[in-house]
């Protein structure tokens, strides 16, 4: 029997939206992983998070994320998923940094073999959309089946019911 994950990076706390720095208690992407778990109910949910936090002030995170994309860096995760090879359809959620996924997705990725699986990216962006964030994936995972993907406003997370149905139509 086919089973999903739902795998996903978010940030709480201070985040640029609309131009200017909010305050959000969900991230973006845990508004949106919600959103697709409501319809996908026998999914699984992994929340992609480091060991080394990020700063709870916007600016200062932003110049972490920066120095990690610079070095390369692979940041280390809190956790692993158990029995990866259960799942046919992984489910990608991430912020859209410059363009990338944050190193921790990638670390993420790197971890696992994902050889005949299919990966279903989306990502949230304040204006850039996927960016060359497929290529990314596609460079760390190449032996899976990476859908076109998605791209949701990060304004538009709380209300984003269309784009949900692309990620579940590209998740068939």
């Amino acid at each position: 029997m086919a089973k999903t994950l739902i795998a996903f990076f978010s940030r709480r706390g201070q985040n640029y939206v609309d131009g200017g720095i909010r305050n959000l208690a969900k991230g973006n992407n845990e508004v949106i992983v919600e959103k697709i778990k409501a319809q996908l109910p026998d999914a699984d949910v992994f929340r992609i998070d480091t060991v080394r936090k990020y700063s709870p002030d916007y600016m200062v995170c932003i110049e972490e994320a920066k120095e990690e994309l610079r070095a390369k860096a692979r940041p280390e995760l809190t956790a692993k998923v158990e029995n990866m090879e259960q799942y046919d359809t992984v489910i990608l959620g991430y912020p859209n940094w410059w363009g990338l996924p944050p190193m921790a997705v990638l670390t993420f990725l790197e971890s696992y073999d994902f050889a005949g699986k299919k990966i279903v990216p989306f990502c949230s962006h304040e204006g850039s959309g996927l960016g060359g964030s497929l290529r990314q994936i596609k460079m760390s995972v190449p032996d899976a089946d990476i859908t076109a993907g998605v791209a949701i406003h990060g304004a538009a997370a709380s209300h984003c019911d269309r784009e949900v149905k692309l990620i579940l139509e590209q998740a068939k």
